[in-house]
């Protein structure tokens, strides 16, 4: 999937063509009622692979570049050319998406092309910046914030992409340590910061004492740490997200995070002064925009909680900030699942910039039998219900990195990071097998008490899967719950066969 504005002449049909796709599969894609468009509209084109063009009577590489908005220099250094002058019937490689990496130490985004002009962001070394434009020794880039800038060409190497690699993004929650086996997110994260679109700080909570009032979560993180964080993300192109949540007031106790929620939308005030408070949250620590997950609510309140959501859009528009909302697996309009039957994914899909679709809890829910956290086929339905809700661009499919460890016999069932699974498999000296149908690892074991389980996790080859079957279905990417838990060897991985795009719409 690629991103595509809309210029003056262009149609559906001549869109398609160009990019080798169907008009079905466009309207499809953007959730399109018309084949009317408008120039400057953004829309997603469902490509899935290379892009070749085949030169033509009059065609220079300006009027192709301008047609695929993309750059001259991009085809040039993709196609290997040293000249302009083309060739009728020639075959041109089109970038779908064309990036700079930072070379130097440091670089400056200016906001303008000149070393005069005010620097409107700093990057590190290693940073990728998207790619919107080119003049002379000038190379116009997207940051962060979605502001346009330009650096200097001496600092940075172009790095056009044909579409042979997927091109996808990924979001990263980060959470501060859980006890010994569950690190904190901290090192994944600095070590990883080319391989992240945007990044979840899991660090705030509605305050249940005042549930229009956001309190930190854990209580022990310093402002200065928090806005450190949020400095290293965006010194590598990261979209830094406040993650903003109603859960685990009391173990146990889904009626606490119910009673919060319930709380916080009671009136038009209770709501505004909670708004209010999160456009606060984000001043404070410089952070890009909000990431909602609210989980656990009364479907009672389902229409309210759709109000919220769009009183929230309204106001985070206004002020030019990323809206993602985090929400429940779905798979028809019916109310069977009470967990997520509050959530309307059409009033979401009309107010997000992203709908993070939380897959896992196929299995592994209290009462759950054995199974994989997150399912190709279960992917598969959830996403298939959103895409009849809102674009595909919209959409991100947020997967575990973690499993649990089923015991048979007790019927209780506990988290089971890669490391501990994997520590597991060895202790009992048993052979990791991967399930085709499913495309998820796991193994079979007998306790020293006799009890008998099952132990269903993730690592590379399943996380592979999940970002395969995300470019094939057309939605932005995937999410990870959470930094630190998965396969250290996803990130090889995605370094070497995807391109990850940074968020930036």
């Amino acid at each position: 999937m690629i991103t595509y504005v809309v210029q003056q002449g262009d149609s559906l049909y001549s869109i398609a063509r160009r990019f080798g796709v169907t008009v079905d599969a466009l309207m499809k894609a953007n959730r399109l009622t018309s084949p009317s468009l408008s120039v400057g509209q953004v829309i997603s084109v469902p490509v899935s692979g290379p892009v070749i063009y085949t030169v033509k009577a009059k065609d220079t590489l300006y009027t192709i570049a301008k047609q695929f908005s993309t750059t001259v220099e991009a085809i040039m250094l993709l196609n290997g050319l040293s000249s302009t002058e083309l060739q009728i019937g020639q075959k041109l490689r089109i970038p779908i998406y064309t990036e700079v990496i930072v070379k130097s130490d440091t670089a400056n985004v200016h906001q303008y092309a000149s070393v005069q002009a005010p620097v409107l962001a700093q990057m590190d070394k290693g940073a990728r910046l998207p790619v919107t434009g080119i003049v002379g020794d000038w190379i116009q880039v997207r940051i962060h914030n979605g502001r346009l800038g330009w650096m200097a060409r001496e600092t940075v190497t172009l790095m056009p992409h044909d579409g042979a690699r997927p091109v996808e993004e990924v979001l990263g929650y980060y959470t501060e340590e859980e006890g010994p086996t569950l690190p904190s997110s901290y090192d994944v994260f600095t070590k990883n910061t080319a391989q992240l679109s945007n990044v979840g700080m899991f660090h705030f909570r509605i305050l249940r004492a005042d549930p229009v009032q956001i309190e930190k979560f854990p209580s022990t993180f310093t402002d200065e740490y928090m806005r450190s964080v949020v400095d290293f993300g965006h010194r590598h192109n990261v979209k830094m997200l406040a993650t903003v949540h109603n859960l685990l007031y009391e173990r146990g106790n889904q009626n606490a995070n119910k009673e919060v929620i319930h709380g916080m939308l009671a009136s038009n005030a209770t709501r505004a002064e909670f708004i209010s408070n999160v456009i606060k949250l984000i001043e404070a620590y410089q952070f890009d925009g909000v990431d909602i997950d609210f989980e656990d609510v009364r479907y009672e309140d389902r229409e309210l909680l759709s109000m919220f959501y769009r009183e929230l859009g309204r106001a985070l528009k206004e002020r030019g900030y990323y809206y993602s909302v985090a929400v429940p697996s779905r798979t028809s309009d019916q109310p069977t699942n009470p967990f997520s039957a509050p959530f309307n994914y059409s009033v979401l899909g009309s107010v997000v910039d992203e709908l993070v679709l939380m897959l896992y809890n196929e299995h592994g829910w209290p009462g759950s039998g054995p199974g994989p956290v997150v399912s190709i086929g279960w992917m598969k339905e959830v996403v298939g219900y959103a895409l009849m809700k809102m674009p595909a661009s919209k959409i991100t499919a947020a997967v575990s990195v973690f499993g649990f460890d089923f015991n048979l016999t007790t019927k209780r069932n506990t988290y089971a990071t890669y490391q501990m699974a994997m520590d597991l498999a060895q202790k009992y000296n048993k052979e990791v097998i991967f399930d085709e149908k499913t495309q998820t690892p796991m193994f079979a074991y007998t306790d020293e008490s006799g009890n008998q389980h099952e132990v269903w996790f993730e690592n590379e080859q399943s996380i592979r899967a999940k970002m395969e079957t995300a470019h094939q279905l057309g939605i932005r990417g995937i999410a990870l719950w959470r930094l630190g838990m998965e396969d250290p060897a996803i990130w090889t991985m995605m370094a070497e066969d995807f391109v990850i795009r940074k968020s930036v719409m």
